[in-house]
């Protein structure tokens, strides 16, 4: 959770991690699918980068707004603003997993770039291929509804991509933590 809300209590790895995220997304304007509490989306926008945050859950969007992030509220696979026309899409924290389905969501992600922009994508350690399951947020007081998710390691996002029309453009593997560019390939809606 430290890592996840960008505290000083996460470790010098994930600060590390985090600014190469960061320098990936090169002061662009950025789309963070799955912002949970911003950390990406309120770092881009204080140093001065176009980013909008989202998320489907009002408490994350609530979260990255208080740290000064743009954030809404929506589901990645509906309507989205400025659809085609980002430079960066951002799924980090592994959140190229959401729905389950990694190639529906890169699939979406090449639909909301700009001719020539990148995904930026947090994947598994590279001992995970792909696993499934069904996951929720608990606390000690409440529990969320389940949903599906995914896990991705690196020695299968090319295949993934591939089957999403896109290429691999670079791997940086900061043990544990391993952050990938992805390029156009040959998606339908860039062709």
């Amino acid at each position: 959770m430290r890592r996840w809300f960008g505290s000083s209590g996460a470790s010098a790895a994930d600060r590390l991690a985090d600014n190469v995220v960061v320098a990936e997304c090169s002061g662009r304007p950025t789309l963070d699918l799955g912002c949970g509490p911003g950390r990406f989306t309120g770092w881009l926008q204080r140093d001065g980068a176009a980013a909008l945050g989202v998320d489907a859950s009002a408490v994350a969007v609530a979260f990255t707004r208080r740290r000064g992030g743009t954030a809404m509220r929506r589901d990645l696979f509906g309507p989205l603003p400025a659809e085609g026309c980002w430079d960066n899409v951002l799924l980090a924290d592994g959140n190229i997993g959401i729905g389950g389905d990694p190639v529906r969501t890169l699939n979406r992600a090449a639909d909301l770039l700009a001719p020539g922009g990148a995904i930026i994508v947090e994947l598994e350690n590279p001992e995970v291929a792909v696993s499934y399951e069904m996951l929720r947020w608990e606390t000690e007081y409440a529990a969320g509804h389940w949903f599906p998710w995914a896990r991705v390691g690196a020695p299968v996002l090319g295949a993934l991509a591939d089957a999403a029309g896109l290429r691999v453009n670079k791997i940086v593997d900061m043990d544990p933590r391993v952050v990938a560019v992805l390029g156009a390939g040959s998606h339908p809606s860039k062709a």
